[in-house]
């Protein structure tokens, strides 16, 4: 495993993520594995070479975060790992349960290093904005954590470009710990954060930590084959009718470079991404032990450009495609993976 540097840091980060929302007891989301079950996907992966592994506290209530933490400890360096969680949606009804306010990320941090049975989180990252709350509040408490050591370093997640422009300025302008990752959609059915917030994060020197890197695995197989995920999340189908078309196209595109390569689907399409320098590392949901085992395939498959073109050649631009420009959506999404109340903002 070739490691890299986490934007403008000394981190040393596996060019591969493994996502851990499928890891949790409790039912949400219904296709996610149990400890027994997830245990051997996380020592698979360290075995591999992999370092990087991204919770959050609201993935299955905080069950992810325990079980990622109790694995760890068992299969791991502590000081080789690098884990990377997140904090924003509420995790209990009643005030003060939500956000990004001092007082919630004050309360968070503690909970999740229980959680995860750690003294500190290596990359703590806020999960999408707080609306309700002044972007001074939020980033000076997150300053505040940095500097008593309870995290390393900072990240961010899906916004508007001028969203995250306006905190790095406020960071840089008050000489506070800065964000030095966001974590946002990118895939080839997906790629309008090419407009601005690529090129936001690439000025900055902020890398991508790339969540749905296959597009909820539909680059990962034949157009039109289901998975149990699949079935468990058809309510996302609306986002993606105005361009089933072309996402076809891509698909089957896909599928056509790896048949004449001989190799996975995943594979190309996890490959295309490593094309961008700005993304650090793509967020690999495993489920099984062969999802790591195509990830790490993926790093020794370099795409000409020709194949670029090819995969590249039908796609159709998309609204909306982080889902955050619609407050209700959002706390929709939030409810049902928690199953607290929180009013859109």
């Amino acid at each position: 495993m070739q490691y890299v540097k986490l934007g403008h840091t000394g981190l040393d980060v596996s060019p591969i993520c493994i996502g851990c929302m499928g890891f949790g007891e409790g039912g949400y989301p219904p296709w996610s594995l149990d400890e027994a079950a997830s245990r051997p996907l996380i020592r698979h992966a360290i075995e591999a070479g992999v370092n990087f592994f991204d919770t959050a506290n609201l993935y299955s209530r905080g069950s992810s975060e325990e079980i990622l933490g109790r694995a760890l400890k068992e299969f791991a360096d502590r000081d080789g790992v690098v884990i990377a969680t997140k904090l924003s949606a509420p995790m209990r009804n009643g005030p003060n349960a939500a956000g990004l306010s001092r007082k919630a990320i004050m309360t968070e941090i503690d909970h999740s290093l229980r959680r995860l049975g750690t003294d500190y989180i290596d990359l703590y990252q806020i999960h999408r904005r707080d609306q309700r709350t002044p972007w001074e509040e939020t980033l000076e408490a997150l300053h505040d954590l940095v500097k008593i050591g309870k995290v390393r370093y900072l990240g961010a997640s899906s916004m508007m470009a001028w969203e995250f422009s306006k905190a790095l300025h406020l960071q840089k302008a008050n000489g506070w710990a800065r964000f030095q990752s966001m974590q946002d959609t990118y895939s080839l059915l997906a790629r309008e954060e090419e407009h601005e917030m690529l090129p936001l994060c690439a000025d900055e020197g902020v890398q991508t930590i790339v969540y749905s890197p296959l597009a909820r695995g539909r680059l990962a197989r034949p157009w039109g084959e289901t998975t149990a995920r699949s079935e468990a999340e058809a309510n996302y189908a609306y986002r993606d009718a105005p361009t089933v078309a072309s996402d076809q196209k891509i698909v089957e595109a896909v599928g056509a470079v790896a048949a004449d390569r001989g190799v996975g689907q995943a594979q190309i399409a996890l490959a295309w991404l490593r094309r961008n320098p700005v993304v650090a590392a793509p967020i690999v949901g495993a489920l099984k032990t062969q999802h790591i085992d195509d990830a790490v395939a993926a790093l020794a498959v370099t795409l000409t450009d020709d194949e670029t073109a090819r995969l590249e050649a039908s796609y159709t631009p998309r609204q909306d495609t982080q889902g955050v420009s619609d407050p209700a959506i959002l706390a929709r999404a939030v409810q049902a993976a928690t199953g607290f109340k929180v009013a859109a903002a």
